[in-house]
């Protein structure tokens, strides 16, 4: 996975909204701190756990800090699950798996399905260099959202 220090590379990605697709790219936020947190699956227990308490995560705060959660899934079901559950950070869908690559957070085969992204977590401060980069050792693990805070409050 791309470490601390590494300029976060941009990406363009699509997020369904209420009017349709739209595009989002990272280099928009630029002058903005930002969360990645990469998820395995849509509809799973880990990641609806994770994305809820992003949601609700008091440690960004929602002037100065942009929460993008991404995965494989399709935009269509993405939005299928932020409505059933409540996830209110902006949803990406990385269907092509271009951008996990890019962060070198794949994760070879998700419960024999293929290649999924791991679930990784990185802060981008406000040039858009990474800042904090981990990657839990398993899917099934959580992100550690105290680091992510701490990470987050070293760049105020």
């Amino acid at each position: 996975m791309l470490a601390p220090g590494t300029p976060a590379p941009d990406f363009t990605l699509k997020t369904k909204t209420p009017s349709g697709l739209q595009d989002v790219s990272l280099g928009s936020f630029r002058g903005r701190k930002v969360v990645l947190l990469f998820f395995p699956a849509a509809f799973t227990g880990v990641c609806t756990t994770e994305l809820c308490g992003a949601s609700q995560f008091e440690g960004f705060d929602p002037e100065t800090t942009t929460v993008l959660g991404i995965s494989a899934d399709s935009p269509f079901a993405q939005e299928a699950w932020a409505k059933a559950n409540g996830i209110t950070v902006t949803l990406l869908s990385d269907y092509k798996r271009e951008v996990i690559a890019a962060y070198d957070v794949v994760w070879p085969d998700l419960a024999g399905l293929g290649p999924s992204a791991a679930r990784a977590s990185f802060v981008i401060d406000r040039e858009g260099v990474i800042r904090y980069a981990d990657q839990t050792p398993t899917p099934g693990d959580a992100p550690d959202f105290n680091a992510i805070r701490a990470a987050l409050d070293a760049l105020a």
